[in-house]
């Protein structure tokens, strides 16, 4: 049997840093719905949230490292993602609504120098490249606004990083991510946070750290890699909820398999170390060695668990459907990522995530 090992890292680093206590002990005071996905309780009020933000320093958040993950199990056909209707939610812009600052940064990043590798169109616009296995992103748009690096603490005090996605949703405080994100080995994550637009360390939308956390009933049971799919509610900041700042990413659930998919992430792990958002563009196709996901030629490493895969993504304004996320890589085939088909299960999680209450 190959062996398949979770994108977050082959090897585990400690960070030798442990929560305080207040936030050490928000923990799973939620079950599971009857046939939906699983739910608990992150943190429970201000105070708790205020000292998971303050928990999160800058030199914390640089030196949170990948973890290592459970080998994924071999799955039953029964246990293969469901089908149903296709179904999409529309992204959304940012609003102008109010004003939005944060102490010593830009609330605006900067789109950086455009690469030598990329395309010039005949208008001018810097092109990403339409194959890419890995590359910085520079070209501005939604995408650097809704995508961000999200941080936690294992349930054995690793601090640790994942990617995560701002989506469009009723209550405009939803974070898509993976599974392995938000639950591992059977533990919660504690001190979750998410940061749209991390930029080496610099947090230009400020530290949105979550309420609730959700996951497909088979993730939690048996951390079945083809339903390996987060959320996280995020309370409001500065009497604001998370995309009526940055702005959100569609969503679409059962949609054809085989399409052009553009990947993004903060990976962490070498080459990579974390401060830089990147992309992988290409074709998907379907794993044909042991699991019902999709796969994207990419070099991405540990730390962009998560992220998400765009189908119909516009390179002009950095918005797309989401539908996938970044999820493992086989040992034998580093170049290839995978992600889980996005079906009912996951369509189930971003329902509940988006009619849950944030505060």
């Amino acid at each position: 049997m190959h062996r398949r090992v979770a994108l977050l890292s082959a090897a585990a680093l400690v960070a030798g840093v442990l929560a305080p206590a207040g936030a050490a002990q928000a923990g799973a005071r939620s079950g599971p719905d009857r046939d939906g996905p699983v739910r608990w309780s992150a943190t429970d009020s201000w105070s708790e949230r205020r000292t998971v933000s303050q928990y999160w320093t800058r030199k914390r958040m640089l030196a949170a490292q990948p973890l290592s993950s459970p080998a994924p199990r071999r799955t039953a056909r029964s246990e293969q993602p469901s089908l149903g209707n296709p179904w999409s939610a529309r992204g959304t812009t940012t609003r102008t609504r109010g004003s939005w600052t944060t102490r010593g940064s830009s609330t605006t990043p900067s789109r950086g120098a455009p690469w030598s590798v990329t395309a010039t169109s005949a208008v001018g616009r810097q092109a990403a490249v339409p194959n890419s296995p890995g590359l910085q992103w520079t070209d501005g748009g939604a995408v650097v606004r809704t995508t961000g690096r999200v941080f936690f603490t294992t349930a054995d005090g690793q601090n640790s990083s994942c990617s995560g996605t701002a989506v469009t949703s009723t209550n405009e405080s939803v974070v898509m991510t993976a599974g392995h994100c938000v639950k591992l080995n059977g533990q919660f994550h504690r001190n979750w946070a998410f940061v749209p637009a991390f930029d080496d360390g610099q947090r230009p939308f400020g530290t949105w750290v979550a309420s609730r956390l959700l996951t497909t009933q088979q993730w939690n049971a048996r951390e079945d890699i083809n339903f390996d799919v987060g959320a996280a509610v995020v309370a409001p900041l500065q009497n604001r909820t998370l995309t009526d700042v940055v702005g959100g990413q569609g969503v679409a659930f059962n949609q054809p398999r085989i399409r052009q998919m553009f990947s993004f992430g903060y990976p962490a792990a070498e080459p990579f170390d974390g401060s830089e958002l990147i992309y992988c563009s290409g074709r998907s196709f379907d794993d044909t060695v042991q699991t019902r996901d999709l796969g994207l030629r990419c070099n991405m490493t540990g730390g962009a668990s998560g992220g998400p895969w765009f189908q119909g993504f516009d390179e002009s304004t950095g918005q797309g459907w989401l539908n996938s996320v970044n999820s493992f890589k086989y040992n034998f085939a580093p170049d290839f990522m995978f992600g889980p088909f996005f079906g009912n299960e996951a369509m189930a999680v971003y329902r509940a995530a988006q009619n849950t209450n944030a505060l």
